[in-house]
């Protein structure tokens, strides 16, 4: 699309991501007709509260919406619907009410759907966490005394865990990995993760898998049964992709883009988000997909100026999470799972608050245990050693 053209714009997915690419796109420029469309009958809403504050307490639309800028004031909501199917050359959406919405520019925000256990049997109640329905849906069973199993040891399953163990549930986690969280973090931290998940009263049932569902609960690989009153599944995400198939897109893992988000270099189309795979000079030029707090708002504002054909330099991320588990806060800058095989403490002790290092070639990474009030002086470290790096 020409710079500052006026046409119609869909974004498919109403999420952070779709959002924030339709914020970018008036504030680069675009005058003309803006569509979002989304599967959930609501506006746009904050995600990781659900598996913390949001879980822990009342789970409403109104906790969790994001407050609505004015330059979103014209935008064309479609809510309640999903699109079905897209055809890139005619340059048409089809969505599942059989309507069909033609575009000139394309933005790609569907982000990703839980991943379901593949396992036989049934009897406790199963249970995902991602939109306000799920977290309603297992609100409803965190009672005091509920036995509740958490498969799956990444951040969703530990925060969930610590969660549920708050609010006086007996809670068991089960995970194939031998530490919590330890891709991302490594096998020292989540040691210590772990140690304070069981001080709190978590069991770690780890280096299993959920072989069956039974009546009473799950049996494990190893042939232990688990007794469980809840289930909740948390083993990672799949890219929602499906509705792009038939163009000869790259979907292996989201949806391959080049360095300005455009969609295999197609200048009309771009993705943004946790569902974009794209390289990274900061670091390397592989493309990757990164299920951050602070990428939708990063790849959707390069996102519209490659829509509106305003090219600049190379797009550099800083990918940005956190993590609430009890009172104790994670942060994280860079991209810690890069540099898991050298990992060093910066700053304080793995028992109280400390600062952990992630080194590939130079510093790649840092994650927090505490020390909140350090958060500026690491971002600033890894972006002054990056750029160096990439220059």
């Amino acid at each position: 699309m020409p710079d500052g053209a006026g046409g119609r714009i869909v974004v498919v997915g109403a999420s952070l991501g779709g959002l924030r690419a339709a914020e970018q796109l008036r504030a680069a420029g675009h005058t003309g007709e803006l569509v979002v469309i989304g599967d959930e009958p609501h506006r746009p809403y904050n995600r990781p509260p659900l598996s913390k504050e949001v879980l822990a307490g009342e789970v409403s639309f109104d906790r969790v919406a994001f407050r609505m800028r004015s330059s979103t004031a014209g935008v064309d909501w479609r809510l309640g619907t999903a699109v079905t199917r897209a055809v890139l050359a005619a340059r048409t959406v089809r969505l599942a009410d059989g309507t069909e919405i033609s575009y000139d520019g394309l933005v790609i925000a569907t982000g990703l759907r839980p991943r379901r256990l593949d396992a036989p049997g049934s009897g406790p109640s199963r249970h995902v966490v991602r939109t306000l329905g799920d977290a309603a849906a297992l609100r409803e069973r965190l009672r005091p005394g509920a036995r509740v199993t958490v498969v799956g040891a990444g951040f969703i399953g530990c925060e969930v865990a610590a969660t549920a163990r708050t609010l006086g549930a007996d809670v068991t986690v089960v995970a194939p990995e031998s530490e919590p969280m330890l891709r991302p973090l490594g096998p020292a931290l989540g040691a210590e993760l772990r140690r304070r998940h069981r001080e709190r009263g978590v069991r770690f049932l780890l280096g299993r898998t959920v072989a069956r569902f039974t009546e009473t609960g799950l049996e494990l690989s190893d042939g232990a049964a688990v007794p469980a009153d809840v289930v909740v599944e948390a083993v990672g995400s799949v890219p929602c992709t499906e509705w792009l198939e038939g163009n000869g897109l790259d979907l292996s893992d989201g949806v391959l883009c080049d360095g300005a988000l455009r969609v295999e270099g197609r200048p009309d189309v771009v993705a943004v988000g946790d569902v974009a795979r794209f390289p990274n000079p900061r670091y390397d030029d592989v493309a990757r997909r990164v299920e951050h707090w602070s990428i939708p708002a990063d790849t959707a504002k390069r996102a519209a100026r490659s829509l509106l054909g305003r090219e600049e330099g190379p797009f550099m991320p800083l990918p940005f999470f956190w993590s609430d588990q009890y009172d104790m806060r994670l942060q994280s800058f860079g991209a810690p799972g890069l540099g898991c095989d050298d990992i060093r403490v910066l700053e304080g002790g793995l028992g109280g608050e400390a600062v952990l290092g992630y080194h590939r070639g130079g510093l790649v990474g840092v994650v927090m245990l505490g020390c909140t009030r350090r958060q500026a002086h690491y971002r600033k470290l890894l972006l002054d050693d990056v750029r160096v790096a990439a220059s």
